[in-house]
């Protein structure tokens, strides 16, 4: 049985659509789930639901942590806040994972807090799938390490494998540095410095590859700090949306018969690009699972989030990384 912590006092639409979602995701993974918040008021938000064939149980967490709050001076001020208990349950070994869509910080302070670092990994970082257009290439870092060192852009390497592998279903998964070309001169002084690391590493690394080889399917996993990675996200999310606008509205001229079809393809792709397909995502380099997701989400978007923390525990991700950073310690001495 996989135990998974669900944060449900996290997110702009907490505790409804995280209870919500938490009966979905529940029902179609089949896991044993621990609604972390204040327990009176969950009592009566899953009171409002059919709950036949949901393994679940409350757990109490009198305390939130708001959106605005500081998150270090929270974390460590409100120990019964419900991030903080649910990160605890994966500590003591109750829960296999914790799922969050509140305060992004908060789980990160949290996370580092009370799961603390899997042995020689320095900071975590966030993977994310390139969107719908190569839902199997997986971005790493798009989190918050904009200022990284060579050594960390490994770390990532390795993180990400594990990922593709534990999570996409994956072996061996091609592995590239994010650059301005291919060449291995290419690239700032960081690229440069990181590039024979990687070579010299266990990892299935392919050596540098740019921009438009992401959205080709190049490689499995791309790694570049958490700046690049989030632009290369959010840019690629903001074209999709321009392009099929403009699409849409060109087609609509020329085919004004067929809107409905136009309007529902493009819905289509859209859903498929949209954050809510794949919910939470691991929060990579932690001794302990921790997935978080986004502030917005709704119940669609926090069942996908349980589905991935199920994948990610099922396919073992930690013993993974950790066998894959022995592999590289042993390369080395």
């Amino acid at each position: 049985m996989i135990n998974i912590a669900l944060d449900a006092m996290g997110g702009d639409f907490a505790p409804s659509e995280i209870v919500k979602g938490g009966i979905m995701g529940g029902r179609d993974t089949g896991v044993h789930l621990l609604f972390v918040g204040q327990s009176a008021l969950l009592r009566e938000k899953l009171a409002q639901h059919d709950l036949a064939g949901l393994d679940y149980e409350i757990v109490d967490a009198p305390e939130v942590i708001g959106i605005s709050e500081s998150p270090a001076q929270a974390v460590h001020r409100k120990r019964n806040a419900s991030i903080v208990v649910a990160a605890q349950l994966v500590k003591d070994g109750i829960a296999d994972a914790v799922v969050t869509m509140g305060h992004s910080g908060a789980a990160l302070v949290a996370g580092r807090w009370i799961l603390g670092m899997l042995p020689g990994m320095d900071r975590p970082a966030l993977p994310a799938p390139y969107l719908g257009i190569q839902p199997d290439v997986t971005l790493i870092d798009v989190g918050g390490n904009t200022d990284v060192r060579p050594h960390h852009l490994l770390q990532f390497a390795l993180m990400g494998a594990a990922y593709a592998e534990a999570v996409v279903g994956i072996a061996y998964p091609r592995v590239g540095l994010l650059s301005n070309g291919s060449e291995p001169g290419k690239g700032s002084l960081l690229l440069k410095e990181a590039f024979p690391l990687l070579a010299d590493s266990p990892l299935n690394f392919i050596g540098n590859i740019e921009g438009n080889d992401i959205p080709a399917g190049k490689v499995d996993v791309v790694v570049h700090d958490g700046l690049l990675g989030n632009v290369v996200l959010k840019l690629t999310e903001g074209i999709v949306e321009a392009l099929l606008a403009t699409t849409v509205h060109r087609l609509q001229e020329r085919l004004p018969t067929e809107t409905n079809a136009i309007q529902a393809t493009v819905a289509d792709v859209l859903a498929a690009n949209h954050y809510s397909r794949y919910g939470a995502m691991p929060l990579l380099g932690l001794n302990g699972l921790l997935l978080i997701g986004h502030g917005k989400s709704k119940a669609p978007a926090v069942a996908a989030g349980l589905k991935m923390a199920q994948k990610a525990v099922a396919g073992g991700i930690l013993p993974r990384l950790r066998g894959a950073w022995q592999r590289v310690q042993n390369s080395i001495s």
